[in-house]
């Protein structure tokens, strides 16, 4: 299975930190939340919350976990069951700015169910889509991310994975040419 790095450990870091300073250009975060959407973006949102915490000298960002899983329009068309994680929203929504993020934003069918599921916790008054990872030209939703890592282009049997130092030892995103097992 041919692949190529296409963010290494660097790149990786520096990314994180442009997204950071990013969001600190919009947002103060006195009315605004991170939302991870489980399971990946989760990463992503807390290396965020962390960043940003740093930058505005420890001040607390909220950031929740959001499990979308329910509210997926292709649950049933998946050739096994998939488990559900545990949503970890110890606040409300409601009248708040939201940054949902996730680590690879593709068909915009999961920001999709993020948005159902979040309603769960109150109306916002304004939702923006972060992610670390945007593949163009392959969107079925007219959903568009705001903040953006890196966008690549891929032809249809490509995939992109996003390695954590936590699970795989390095922080870093790979193009596959095909699927890996």
């Amino acid at each position: 299975m041919d692949s190529q790095v296409l963010i290494n450990e660097e790149q990786f870091e520096l990314i994180l930190d442009r997204l950071a300073h990013q969001l600190l250009e919009h947002h103060d975060f006195t009315n605004t939340d991170l939302i991870g959407l489980q399971p990946r973006g989760t990463r992503v949102a807390h290396r965020l919350r962390d960043r940003l915490s740093q930058l505005l000298g420890n001040k607390e960002v909220r950031c929740g976990e959001l499990d979308v899983t329910f509210h997926r329009d292709d649950l049933m068309m998946r050739d096994k069951p998939i488990a559900p994680q545990e949503n970890k929203m110890d606040f409300l929504v409601d009248g708040r700015n939201i940054i949902l993020v996730d680590d690879v934003f593709f068909t915009g069918r999961t920001i999709r169910a993020g948005l159902d599921a979040l309603l769960a916790y109150g109306r916002p008054n304004k939702v923006e889509l972060a992610v670390l990872i945007d593949i163009r030209f392959r969107r079925e939703l007219p959903i568009e991310p705001t903040y953006i890592g890196k966008q690549i282009d891929s032809i249809v049997d490509q995939y992109v994975k996003v390695e954590w130092k936590e699970e795989d030892g390095v922080d870093r995103v790979i193009l596959y040419n095909s699927k890996p097992e």
